[in-house]
Parts: structure tokens; C-alpha cells; sequence
């Protein structure tokens, strides 16, 4: 167990969760400054088809962010055709998100880059390496605060 009284191991850890987050993101970046995107149109696409059909209600809250930080990004999407946003059968009121064919397409890009690199990392770490590491951010996802 790391020692995190201690300044240096702070540090150490602090750093750590850095330049592996840096690594992560890297490819998948470059792949959305070609397109003008950020993370935030990322993470967005990523949860929509993580749940399609998802609302933006219940997109706020995965993301943790307001409807201001929303709005724009939200926009791009469904101006660029990477998403579509449907009126609900049960409420018309309600709007739910879908990827387009297209964002389909760009989400499992970004996504299999970076599983690419976690394939890689997963099987020089090892199986109890990788449960701990699941386990680790597993906690620090219950821990998050979210926006107001």
C-alpha cells in the first residue's frame, strides 16, 4: 500500500495517474482536433452509445456537468450528423440521443484505439494488476462530484 502521508509518494501517485490518463486520451485527441472536437464531444459519444436512446436529462447527470457545458458540444454533434436527437414515444417532450451512422462509426474509432493501448497495458500489468486497477477506478467513479 502507498504510503500517501508522505509528500513524495503523493506525488509519485498524483503523477502516475497523470501520464497514464495523458496516454489514454493521446490518439483518441488527435483523432478529434482533426475534426475540431474535444474530449467533452468524446465523452458524449461515448455514453450515447454506451446507452442509446439515452436522454439529455440522464446524460447530464453521467457526465456530471451543467446544461451551459452541454449545450454547445451537444450541438456540434447533431449539426456534424454524429447524433440525433428523437422525441420520446411515452413523452414527445422528452428528447432522447442516438448516435447517427456516422458517430457509430467515429465512436468505435476512438474506442478501438484506445483499447488498443489497454490490451497492450493489461497484459504487461497482469490479471491482478488490471483488478486492482478496475477496482481503483471503480471507487474513484463513486466518489466523483457532480455539477449543480
Amino acid at each position: 500500500m502507498l504510503d500517501l502521508k508522505n509528500t513524495g509518494t503523493q506525488q509519485q501517485a498524483m503523477e502516475a495517474f497523470f501520464f497514464g490518463y495523458q496516454a489514454f486520451t493521446a490518439k483518441a485527441d488527435e483523432m478529434l482536433e482533426r475534426r475540431g472536437l474535444s474530449r467533452v464531444h468524446q465523452r458524449i459519444v461515448f455514453f450515447v452509445a454506451r446507452y442509446p436512446r439515452l436522454s439529455v436529462k440522464e446524460l447530464l447527470a453521467l457526465l456530471g456537468v451543467s446544461k451551459q457545458a452541454l449545450n454547445i458540444p451537444l450541438r456540434q454533434l447533431l449539426e456534424m450528423h454524429l447524433v440525433n436527437s428523437v422525441a420520446s414515444e411515452t413523452d414527445r417532450r422528452k428528447r432522447l440521443l442516438e448516435l447517427t451512422d456516422d458517430g457509430a462509426r467515429f465512436e468505435q474509432s476512438l474506442r478501438r484505439e484506445q483499447v488498443k493501448l489497454l490490451e497492450r497495458v493489461f497484459a504487461e500489468a497482469g490479471e491482478a494488476a488490471v483488478n486492482g486497477w478496475l477496482e481503483v477506478n471503480l471507487a474513484l467513479g463513486k466518489n466523483r462530484v457532480p455539477a449543480e
